[in-house]
């Protein structure tokens, strides 16, 4: 089961960085995009949610790619609130522990299939995460374009790290 706490936590952190960033920002800034090639962050949500769903509900038994997913339904539109999204956003998240919560070490060989393609669920677990990951990037790094010098740093803030490491061997008693 260490694989498996191991991407839960992996997911979870993920997750969290994204909202940390995504709660410094009004509804109106969640719908910027710097240009007309990039997506917005609400976009950027709704398509992880959107995979998630897709790729984890029946994990190890349907396609990850399901026929009901509308993928570049995922790349349009709007929210009306901030609420709206964060509830969409979880929806997805919530597939994704779920089902995490109910696989054994067992089912880590298993095959199962994205976009046909065959994969044990271990690689389609990782894939997963280093998919996620890169979209919570892109969160993290247009929030901190949008609120500029306003951004609250999501970790050691810049010029900090010689005193954080002080802290964290004890050394600044």
């Amino acid at each position: 089961m260490a694989y498996l706490k191991l991407a839960y936590d992996n997911f979870q952190s993920i997750k969290n960085q994204a909202e940390r960033a995504m709660s410094q920002l009004s509804l109106e800034q969640l719908h910027y995009s710097p240009n007309s090639e990039s997506n917005s962050i609400a976009v950027i949500a709704k398509h992880m949610s959107g995979n998630l769903k897709s790729r984890f509900r029946d994990f190890l038994t349907t396609d990850g790619e399901k026929p009901d997913r509308n993928r570049d339904g995922e790349f349009e539109g709007a929210f009306r609130s901030k609420e709206d999204l964060l509830n969409f956003w979880n929806e997805g998240w919530s597939v994704l522990f779920e089902t995490l919560s109910k696989l054994t070490e067992d089912d880590l060989g298993r095959t199962v299939y994205i976009r046909s393609e065959p994969h044990n669920a271990m690689q389609a677990i990782q894939r997963q995460i280093v998919h996620q990951s890169s979209h919570s990037g892109q969160i993290v790094y247009l929030a901190k374009m949008i609120k500029n010098e306003e951004w609250e740093t999501l970790s050691i803030p810049r010029g900090k790290s010689r005193e954080f490491n002080e802290t964290m061997n004890g050394r600044d008693k």
